[in-house]
């Protein structure tokens, strides 16, 4: 049976610990690549799934690590946003969803730290990152087009919900596969 998370597995190995949130970072970046414009401020892409897995299959606190690499990236200029603006998408309509995803991850973490053996919970972990998203991204969104909540929700997240939800699905599905990937020798 595998371990709830893999920090759990590798506490006392930085090295394997710092080199699998790094993994995380970059497929969140490779993520932010599949970019769809629906005519809304927030383009579609799989981060929403990656940022979800690194929480399920790193646990909080290196879920959250592998999130706050990602963001400073960006911060650092470098284009790896889904719209390849660098720095400018933490000011931009998307500033909000970004650093949400730092929290989301460390949220998704901690509640599969604590009871992930399901894939029902893992699921209902994803979609709790998912509100956590959405809390930071709506609210953000709000005040950079100066618009009420409601209306942000309305082009900032609701074209969103289903598919995040099968993000959430998927992401838990995989958990365990990312787990055993990661762990080979």
């Amino acid at each position: 049976m595998l371990q709830q998370t893999l920090t759990h597995r590798y506490r006392s190995n930085l090295l394997w610990r710092v080199l699998a949130a790094l993994s995380f970072t970059a497929l969140t970046a490779l993520s932010a690549r599949v970019s769809v414009e629906i005519g809304t401020p927030v383009p579609f892409t799989l981060q929403v799934l990656v940022v979800l897995l690194a929480g399920m299959v790193l646990g909080a606190r290196d879920g959250a690590l592998s999130q706050a690499a990602y963001v400073a990236l960006i911060a650092a200029g470098l284009p790896y946003d889904a719209r390849g603006i660098g720095s400018a998408a933490l000011f931009g309509p998307t500033g909000g969803f970004l650093l949400g995803f730092i929290f989301a991850a460390g949220v998704v973490g901690f509640l599969t730290e604590r009871a992930a053996k399901r894939l029902l919970v893992r699921f209902l972990a994803g979609i709790v990152g998912v509100a956590v998203i959405y809390m930071f991204g709506v609210a953000h969104l709000a005040m950079y087009a100066r618009m009420d909540l409601a209306r942000a929700w309305t082009v900032g997240a609701q074209p969103f919900v289903a598919l995040d939800m099968l993000k959430s699905l998927l992401a838990a599905g995989l958990t365990e596969s990312a787990r055993l990937l990661l762990t080979r020798r």
